[in-house]
């Protein structure tokens, strides 16, 4: 028997997996192609975690949606990646001061993946509003140089029941633009983590965005039916149309960093 699978046994795991297994070597390094793909994963990461979202364009991208753009008490990146509790906090100077009431308010934020939010937070945004009439929703607040707390204060602020943040998590080397949301009810700063839920893994290879949508809009109703959200909102909604490939994972907790 000559298949690829006898002369290379990893090579059915590679067709399961973006994970780098089995690489093989070429006497004490890797082969040339393995290294070459991985030094361009650690550029994209790299990049990925040192960019910046064009958030006029993003503006742009979900017009007519009202949108404010808010930075935090991080003043550049470097200060942002360094300082992680100035990116949990907004630039107080730029905070509505006599908000409207509203049910929801979505905050993107850059968090540690610009392409993440670049790529993929409009299409996501736009499929979850298609899914949430009947709720008000509070002006679009665009997050710069912002963590996932920096979206309870926020909308609070604005005077908002639920804090929606679409943000980017930090990437790997399979996924440099993986984008993540977290839920809060009753969103006011100093949150814990245990009180967010999350959906993860959204991106081409990963969570779609109308199935991503569905647990978002689910969790959303729900949180707000039960008044509360993070470990005590579980999560039993039909799973059976999720397809296993698409990656899916909820997690009620913070992913570590962002």
């Amino acid at each position: 028997m000559n298949s690829t699978i006898d002369i290379d046994p990893f090579a059915r795991f590679r067709r399961a997996t973006r994970a780098r297994i089995g690489l093989g070597r070429a006497g004490d390094a890797l082969p040339l192609k393995d290294l070459l793909e991985f030094q361009l994963a650690h550029a994209r990461a790299r990049d990925a975690v040192h960019g910046s979202v064009d958030f006029e364009a993003l503006a742009a991208q979900i017009a007519p949606a009202e949108t404010r753009i808010i930075p935090s008490l991080a003043p550049d990146r470097t200060v942002y990646l360094r300082r992680p509790d100035l990116g949990r906090r907004p630039d107080p100077a730029f905070l509505p001061k006599n908000a409207s009431q509203h049910d929801i308010c979505f905050v993107i934020c850059d968090g540690l993946s610009a392409a993440a939010v670049q790529n993929h937070a409009a299409a996501l945004y736009r499929a979850a509003t298609r899914r949430l009439g009947g709720f008000s929703l509070a002006p679009v607040v665009l997050g710069r140089q912002a963590r996932v707390a920096f979206g309870d204060e926020v909308a609070a602020a604005f005077g908002a029941k639920l804090a929606v943040v679409l943000i980017g998590e930090r990437p790997g080397l399979s996924v440099p633009d993986s984008l993540g949301v977290y839920i809060t009810f009753a969103p006011c700063a100093g949150k814990r983590d245990s009180e967010r839920n999350c959906i993860s893994n959204i991106h081409a290879d990963g969570l779609s965005y109308e199935i991503a949508a569905d647990r978002l809009v689910w969790l959303v109703r729900e949180a707000l039916r039960l008044k509360l959200s993070g470990v005590n909102l579980k999560e039993n909604a039909e799973m059976g149309s999720l397809p296993e490939s698409d990656g899916f994972m909820s997690e009620n907790n913070e992913l570590s960093g962002i």
